[in-house]
């Protein structure tokens, strides 16, 4: 069974979201996600500036299966990208939740995470692929 870890929220299309203390967003995708991707060879992530929408495209991971659409859980500037990801994006298979991460956003409205999955609610829709 992948890890899911309580602390976050979850989209259905298989992307993590944690509040971080400072009120910022940190974005990656599951274990789940990575274990069903195979190995990882490639991370696309918005630009720094840049502004990203709840539920909708924000980046592309690349996988030696499959590309899959990276979605955004909530709204906002993109304030950091995990530049470790372009030289080494087999992070993502390594440590989906910690030095995996994609981007860090200032969101716009952290209510949107209201309507994100929770670990529990993740968990079945895991269950049912």
């Amino acid at each position: 069974m992948s890890e899911v870890r309580s602390e976050l929220k979850y989209l259905s299309s298989h992307e993590w979201a944690r509040v971080e203390s400072d009120g910022t967003v940190t974005i990656g995708i599951t274990d789940h996600a990575q274990d069903s991707l195979g190995d990882v060879v490639y991370v696309e992530t918005p630009e720094v500036g840049s502004t990203v929408t709840a539920g909708e495209e924000a980046g592309v991971v690349e996988s030696v299966k499959a590309a899959s659409d990276i979605y955004s859980l909530v709204s906002g500037e993109v304030i950091a990208i995990n530049e470790a990801l372009e030289e080494t994006p087999e992070i993502v298979n390594e440590s989906p939740f910690d030095d995996g991460w994609f981007f860090k956003v200032k969101p716009s409205d952290l209510t949107e995470l209201d309507s994100a999955l929770t670990a529990e609610g993740y968990q079945a829709v895991c269950e049912e692929d």
